[in-house]
């Protein structure tokens, strides 16, 4: 590490691995270090990811007008039924409320949406200065919840900490006082856990399911509802598509609920093959499990000549992958490896011990791993490395651009599906697009 110009509080959080060292050795799952400008999110944002998708809750943001607008239509999340979580709704506090309370303006404003809309499901965000002033949401929740015979839950999101991942858990609590209320005991089928049906994924990984014999109960929370959410304890497993967002959720569901978990990707050939024979076997279904192996062997056999003619236009590329949870990161990792092409640089906001131990265990020597990493970081490695392309979200974009690199949106922005096969042919296909594009070698020259 002595010839990385970065922070002496933020070298634990990167790994050489010409280094020798192993995945335990690195510093990871905590708060961003100060001064470092994290590409992590706020704690309500990371809240808001991952309740935005239900289609018919409200949602309401207690706090400045600033924190709905930084997160309105955050995901690219489609419905089959309701777009009410389109909206987003804000007490807009101001001086005055900040100091008298804001606790009458966030009252007001949940009555104004109880007798317009008759919603079964709200959700009220405490984001930061409510932390401060110490508005008693709970109460105001609990009262609103026995006046109008509807589930007002609480959110308690307020932090600068640059640690979406609490955001998360924030999340999933208030998802567990949601379903908890309602107990099955029947037993069948799976729950998905962290997708959020950008583009439409749920329903990709749905309709496999479907294929193979396998009944879903309820999605968390991609295109789901009020309705289908309670449902959830009636489901026999749960699989876990966002580990970041959604680990946390799944061992609650498990100490509660009696629910397994297994951790799953739908990105990529050979991590939706596993995934679906894997969800077969822990489901001891022995006929889904042979279904799930010639579907996979069908699929497969449809896209290899697509394949094999790209892989020419992308072998001996350098990619550079910065996305939310380890899980995405690794399936990437395989993605590329399939292409020919290197992964020279590697980080997630996220991800856990374990991740970086199966993240060190398929890149090559001398590749850059980081954890929570910041603009300056990414910039040097990825000169560094020489990497062709990165792989990030809407705040990596200019980066890459800046510097001349081309770039792949894999975030909650993206507006075509990635996972499943035919993800693998929208991916291949946007790579070889952005890395082959005639631009890059006229900025190279102007650079």
């Amino acid at each position: 590490m002595e010839n990385a110009n970065v922070l002496d509080e933020r070298k634990d959080f990167i790994l050489y691995k010409q280094d020798g060292c192993s995945g335990n050795g690195m510093k990871c799952d905590a708060n961003s270090v100060s001064g470092s400008i994290s590409q992590r999110a706020c704690v309500y944002c990371g809240a808001r990811v991952v309740l935005n998708p239900i289609t018919d809750a409200f949602h309401i943001v207690h706090g400045p007008i600033g924190c709905a607008s930084y997160t309105w239509d955050i995901r690219g999340s489609l419905s089959s039924g309701e777009d009410l979580y389109r909206n987003s709704f804000s007490t807009d506090l101001r001086e005055q409320d900040i100091i008298f309370g804001g606790e009458k303006r966030l009252t007001k404003a949940i009555e104004e949406i109880a007798e317009k809309h008759h919603p079964k499901l709200i959700f009220v965000y405490a984001t930061c200065i409510v932390g401060v002033i110490g508005d008693d949401v709970d109460a105001v929740c609990k009262a609103m919840s026995e006046k109008y015979n509807m589930r007002v839950i609480p959110v308690k999101s307020p932090g600068f900490s640059g640690n979406k991942s609490v955001g998360y858990k924030m999340a999933c609590n208030a998802i567990m006082e949601l379903i908890s209320k309602h107990e099955s005991v029947k037993k069948k089928g799976v729950n998905i856990l962290g997708d959020f049906n950008l583009a439409g994924e749920m329903w990709i990984i749905k309709d496999y399911l479907n294929k193979i014999g396998i009944p879903v109960v309820s999605t968390f929370t991609g295109d789901s509802s009020y309705e289908t959410l309670i449902k959830a304890s009636g489901a026999e497993l749960n699989i876990v598509q966002c580990a970041g967002s959604s680990t946390y959720l799944a061992n609650r569901m498990e100490e509660e609920m009696g629910i397994p978990y297994i951790k799953v990707s739908f990105f990529g050939i050979e991590d939706t093959t596993s995934s679906l024979i894997r969800i077969a076997e822990a489901l001891k279904n022995e006929k889904a499990k042979q279904k799930a192996i010639d579907f996979a062997e069908s699929e497969t056999r449809k896209i290899r000549g697509f394949l094999t003619q790209y892989r020419t236009n992308l072998a001996g590329k350098k990619a550079a992958i910065y996305v939310g949870g380890g899980f995405k990161a690794i399936s990437l990792i395989r993605q590329f490896q399939s292409m020919g092409m290197d992964t020279v640089v590697v980080g997630t906001q996220t991800g856990k011990k374990d991740d970086y131990e199966i993240i060190e265990s398929l890149v090559s020597k001398d590749t850059v791993i980081l954890d929570d990493t910041n603009p300056a970081e990414l910039e040097k490695f990825m000169k560094e490395k020489g990497a062709d392309i990165l792989v990030g979200g809407v705040k990596e974009r200019p980066l890459a651009y800046k510097l001349g690199i081309a770039f792949c949106d894999h975030n909650h922005e993206r507006k075509h599906p990635l996972c499943g096969f035919d993800g693998v042919v929208n991916f291949t296909r946007e790579i070889n697009m952005s890395i082959n594009n005639p631009v890059w070698k006229y900025m190279k020259e102007t650079l």
